[in-house]
């Protein structure tokens, strides 16, 4: 395979370095035409006053997530502890072998006679509850942190960050429902691999409940919509950007040096994701809390290098978020801009973090519900909040942002910010931008292949078309400038919200319990365990 891969390269390098030079405009021109409708109607904006409209997107995005967090009793905040518990492991035991086979009666298992009786009736799933949240993760922290809350602050005011925080507090019950469904209704082959995601909880949860039709043509458009994100926002938006940042630095403007670095990407994304979602998980265990752990520390260093103004902070986040402080359109315009970033930036609602977590080795689908719950609270509520904090604390004495006045380049804003601190940092952080947008593409490659697996269906051939064309797509990417191609997959990944919130809404009842079933095991180990059963977690 990767022998075609790499022909295929050769024999589109001069078409490619042909239309970066003279076709760049015209193939944006004609997505415009073809597209702009769909573009339109997806982020349409109900006028809620004169000055003041909303996307209904996110309309659907926030309202499903306050239905979820009611639902399920505030699982956000409940459920934390007991997330932060399985990612660690304390759970694995019955997660893999069931809580009833290990802990069942009530006398003291004898570890050598329970380990060979269920040493072959291990769950089903490809991959750690770890590498599955940070497969995740990988695809959602990104750009978005560094970038966009550059560019909500801008519109928003620092009043945005409050209202940012509670749209991923809100996400992380989207999260937890959608998670527990994709693993709840996944498919294993006989091979092992899951195939899961909303295509299949759609399909088969809603035939459960009567509504077979319909949940067939809500996972079909849900296939559609998440091959092109991936193809688009998952891909071809982030090859540009990471291609943008590495020209800029180190000032190699002209020629083809965004077609060269695009093939390099290409490659070194082929050689991920032909491994399936095992070696993207082994990859992004790795990169992601690599990359973030960077971006944190030098965030809590200026944090801590500001430490007395850190309060004067969040009193001008706090009373900006509820006043507007001269921000245009006021309060409900500052309320707009946090939570819109905060839901885009974690992508609660929008399914496309059940496709990765489906892949998770358990018998108890709401265990991998409540570790995807983490994933809006470490994407929004820590990260996008420490990049809020650096710019205004920074832009006391900086000045170099005007709240109200909007920004179009959101990374430079970033990058002055921490700067002013970190002497240099900016090079750091362009290596973060690109291994940020590095490990989003191996994640969405993976979800726009199971989209295209469900409409194409399962084998060797279909893998290899779609790798090809997503790999395709990381060199066009990086080659040229994308305007509406990029709005258009923007657009493709939010519809992916419409099929989706449906769905969830639909088979809440089936999350619910799921989820009474999951703290029923751990109680049955809790109980075992405090009459004098030995914790089989080390013989497992």
């Amino acid at each position: 395979m990767k022998k075609y891969i790499f022909s295929l390269f050769a024999a589109l390098l001069p078409i490619l370095t042909f239309a970066q030079e003279t076709t760049s405009e015209k193939i944006d021109q004609v997505f415009k035409d073809y597209t702009g409708w769909f573009v339109d109607l997806i982020f349409y904006e109900i006028p809620f006053s004169e000055t003041y409209q909303i996307p209904w997107v996110l309309i659907v995005l926030i309202g499903g997530a306050l239905f979820f967090t009611i639902y399920f009793r505030f699982i956000n905040i409940t459920g934390f502890r007991t997330a932060i518990k399985v990612v660690r492991g304390q759970y694995e035991d019955i997660e893999k072998h069931g809580a009833d086979t290990l802990y069942g009666d009530s006398t003291p298992n004898e570890g050598e006679n329970i380990i060979e009786t269920i040493k072959d009736d291990g769950a089903d799933g490809e991959v750690s509850h770890f590498q599955a949240l940070t497969a995740a993760l990988s695809a959602t922290v990104g750009l978005g942190n560094i970038a966009g809350v550059a560019v909500a602050l801008s519109i928003g005011g620092p009043g945005a960050t409050f209202w940012m925080i509670v749209a991923g507090l809100l996400g992380m019950a989207s999260k937890f429902a959608e998670c527990t469904l994709g693993v709840k209704y996944r498919d294993v082959g006989e091979d092992g691999t899951v195939y899961g995601g909303p295509m299949y909880y759609l399909t088969k949860g809603l035939k459960d409940k009567g509504m077979g039709g319909f949940g067939k043509v809500l996972a079909v458009l849900f296939a559609i919509f998440v091959i092109g994100g991936s193809f688009g926002g998952g891909n071809m938006f982030q090859a540009n950007q990471a291609a943008a940042q590495f020209v800029k630095l180190f000032d190699l403007e002209g020629g083809n040096a965004g077609l060269y670095f695009g093939l390099v990407m290409a490659v070194l994304v082929a050689i991920v994701i032909i491994g399936g979602i095992k070696r993207i998980a082994k990859v992004t265990e790795k990169v992601v809390p690599f990359m973030a752990g960077i971006y944190v520390l030098a965030a809590l260093i200026i944090l801590g290098a500001n430490f007395s103004l850190i309060d004067d902070a969040f009193a001008l986040i706090y009373h900006g978020a509820f006043s507007g402080l001269g921000i245009a359109g006021g309060l409900v315009g500052v309320m707009i801009q946090g939570i819109r970033r905060g839901a885009f930036s974690n992508e609660a609602g929008v399914g496309s973090a059940a496709i990765a977590h489906s892949a998770v080795r358990t018998k108890y689908p709401a265990s991998e519900g409540i570790v995807a719950l983490l994933e809006p609270f470490v994407d929004t509520v820590v990260i996008c909040t420490m990049t809020a904090l650096v710019i205004v604390i920074t832009n006391f004495d900086g000045g170099f942002m005007e709240y109200g006045v909007e920004i179009t380049e959101g990374v430079e804003i970033t990058a002055q910010a921490f700067d002013s601190v970190i002497p240099h940092f900016s090079i750091v952080l362009t290596i973060a931008v690109i291994l940020f947008a590095f490990s989003t593409m191996i994640s969405w490659s993976y979800y726009g292949m199971q989209g295209w697996i469900y409409l194409f269906g399962k084998g060797k051939i279909t893998d290899l078309v779609y790798k090809l064309l997503f790999l395709i797509f990381v060199v066009i990417g990086a080659s040229i400038s994308l305007g509406a191609v990029i709005n258009f997959s923007d657009a493709m990944i939010f519809a992916m919200v419409v099929p989706n919130i449906i769905g969830v809404v639909l088979l809440s009842p089936i999350i619910n319990r799921e989820l009474k079933k999951y703290y029923k095991a751990i109680n049955v180990k809790k109980e075992a365990m405090d009459e004098g059963a030995e914790d089989l977690n080390k013989h497992l």
